[in-house]
């Protein structure tokens, strides 16, 4: 059987609609996440006949994917075509860790006036700032129970550890510092959009960034108002060269003690829905975007801090 060729487009080469998470090599090599999405698309389904049942098992055994290097004017839109067409399997629910920031866990930065914001890098007052390498990260939020349009509207609530590991309003030292948490309102397209830094992996965690998704902004402030409570998984590609820079020192040993497999949040399927699509490259910052999808039809399932993990280049606990 000939091997299915992607079509070329501005952004880069994709297939049945779906930009490649490994634009230099062939469909068939995309790695488990790129496959699985596949396998629920209803196109991906007509398509595997190509692909041949064989290859199909072997490629949705394979790790997870790890990500491209290309510079950020090549980054990836995403899978946006799937939101449209109603194909987008629901996001996992996943613990908001036991430094949510949200209220339910002590502090509670939902409450403070100019949370909702873009750029997180910074204290909401303006008074620190985090160091790191660059990462832009976009959500794009579909609406499952509505057909899998995009959930314009919604607001989403992102946190994320520092290049050393720890959180801000939580970890000594950082109790009265706001930076790498902030919410954005969905665009009529379901997308929100984070300027931030590449968070640090500390020991027993794979490298993630939290989020929380609400019906609308005016629900932030009560964190059991939130519909999806998930993780977002950053690639093995572009973590190990951002963890060697001396920015990152503990990083890339604690990275090479963990697998996507066996971390105690993504090992169920080696986060095979929240693995993002990342671009770009140290020196110019990185570009992470993941495809969420929300059925509200659902009960939410997000339960407490997972255990496990020694903490990281922090100090920290398993977070």
């Amino acid at each position: 059987m000939s091997i299915p060729e992607p079509i070329q487009t501005p952004d880069g080469p994709a297939y049945e609609g779906r930009l490649l998470d490994r634009a230099d090599e062939e469909v068939v090599d995309q790695g488990a996440a790129f496959d699985i999405r596949t396998l629920m698309s209803r196109r991906g389904l007509l398509g595997l006949a190509g692909l041949g049942l064989g290859a199909v098992v072997l490629a949705a055994c394979a790790p997870a994917a790890s990500g491209g290097s290309a510079s950020p004017t090549a980054a990836s839109t995403g899978d946006a075509s799937e939101g449209a067409s109603g194909t987008t399997a629901e996001i996992p629910d996943e613990t908001a860790g036991p430094y949510p920031g949200d209220g339910s866990n002590g502090p509670d930065v939902l409450e403070d006036s100019g949370i909702v914001r873009q750029d997180i890098r910074s204290s909401i007052d303006g008074g620190a700032t985090a160091e790191g390498v660059p990462l832009t990260f976009e959500l794009r939020i579909v609406d499952l129970a509505a057909g899998g349009v995009p959930f314009g509207g919604v607001a989403v609530y992102a946190w994320h550890c520092t290049a050393q590991g720890e959180y801000s309003m939580y970890s000594s030292g950082l109790e009265d510092v706001t930076y790498l948490r902030g919410v954005q309102v969905a665009d009529d397209d379901g997308r929100v959009s984070f300027t931030s830094i590449f968070p640090g992996c500390y020991s027993g965690r794979w490298p993630h960034i939290h989020f929380e998704v609400y019906p609308d902004v005016s629900s932030i402030t009560d964190s059991t108002s939130a519909i999806a409570t998930s993780q977002l998984a950053l690639p093995e590609q572009a973590c190990s060269a951002v963890y060697a820079e001396s920015a990152y020192d503990g990083s890339a040993r604690n990275l090479s003690q963990i697998t996507l497999a066996s971390d105690n949040v993504f090992g169920d399927d080696a986060g095979a829905l929240q693995v993002a699509t990342v671009t770009g490259n140290v020196s110019d910052g990185y570009r992470a975007v993941l495809v969420v999808g929300v059925d509200t039809t659902t009960e939410p399932a997000a339960g407490s801090a997972p255990s496990g993990g020694q903490g990281g280049p922090g100090g920290q606990r398993s977070r």
